[in-house]
């Protein structure tokens, strides 16, 4: 199991709300599907890394600022060296350019290249590790999990893993043994306690309570064709059975991450959960499950 699991962005999680709840404007939904398609490959990464039998410590998604610079690292594992991972969910036929250094998508789409945040993460990793006190030896790589991928011209000088060369790559953690120390988890507290839960860049299109479709949204499928019928919610399309109490808590935590700002209240959430008819179900769930601040006409839930 990961030292420090991978979880979604908050970013991510709203962006996927609102993508079901109202139009995105195209390039919101470019950049909602470029998140979600490169969560898709860490989490893939991440099942593989888990399998690993060695001592290690595997910390995923980790953000730091050092020398008042940001940087992302996807997944890092703790041996006696530290290996950096740059994961690339990437899909189709690319080529690379070593001459120009450049990375294209046939016939010539041009795409950053991920050498140039592998390498700038690293940098940065480095001078981070100066700043704590530890030396310890880095290895950074450039990981292609996506099993469509084909990277042609790709020059074998570049730290590049490839989806057929991943199972072998990571076999060999566990066939050279390695022995760590408490510095080597003391260097793994120390990277969790400095990593940055909240990224100050995230990228949210402007939205309005009044114009988000309303109602409950099935968890496996995402549709609006809910039904409910006694304890339960069912979903019309994929025949999904949740507790009402579930679906309706669930839709508190989505109108919570969406309007901070907002009060919980039982109008407001019988408002947004729609197929719920009784208010008092809403209040009795609520009130099971939050605190009661105010009286009468003027409670509200934390």
């Amino acid at each position: 199991m990961a030292y420090k699991p991978r979880t979604k962005s908050t970013e991510l999680i709203i962006l996927g709300f609102l993508n079901t709840r109202m139009t995105l404007p195209e390039k919101d939904m470019q950049h909602y599907f470029s998140l979600k398609k490169g969560y898709e490959g860490e989490v893939l990464f991440d099942s593989l890394t888990e399998k690993l039998q060695c001592e290690c410590y595997i910390l995923n998604d980790l953000l730091f600022k050092v020398n008042n610079t940001m940087f992302q690292i996807d997944s890092l594992i703790i041996s006696e060296t530290i290996y950096v991972y740059e994961v690339k969910n990437f899909e189709g036929d690319y080529f690379y350019d070593a001459a120009a250094d450049r990375l294209y998508k046939k016939p010539k789409k041009e795409y950053n290249n991920p050498l140039h945040q592998l390498n700038r993460g690293e940098s940065l990793l480095r001078q981070l590790f100066q700043n704590i006190g530890y030396n310890f030896p880095i290895e950074a790589q450039v990981v292609f999990i996506n099993p469509e991928f084909t990277l042609y011209q790709a020059p074998l000088d570049r730290p590049f893993i490839f989806p057929t060369q991943v199972n072998s790559y990571l076999k060999k953690f566990d066939l050279s043994p390695s022995r760590l120390s408490g510095k080597h988890k003391l260097l793994a507290d120390k990277l969790i306690s400095l990593h940055i839960e909240e990224n100050p860049y995230t990228l949210l299109p402007p939205y309005k309570y009044e114009d988000l479709r309303k109602g409950n949204i099935c968890e496996v499928c995402n549709s609006f064709s809910i039904t409910v019928s006694g304890q339960k919610c069912i979903c019309g399309d994929c025949g999904h059975e949740e507790l009402v109490t579930s679906a309706v808590l669930r839709s508190v935590e989505e109108y919570r991450l969406l309007f901070p700002d907002r009060k919980i209240t039982t109008s407001e959430i019988h408002e947004w959960c729609k197929v719920v008819e009784s208010k008092k179900r809403i209040s009795r769930i609520l009130r099971g499950y939050f605190k009661t601040v105010g009286d009468r006409r003027w409670v509200y839930y934390e």
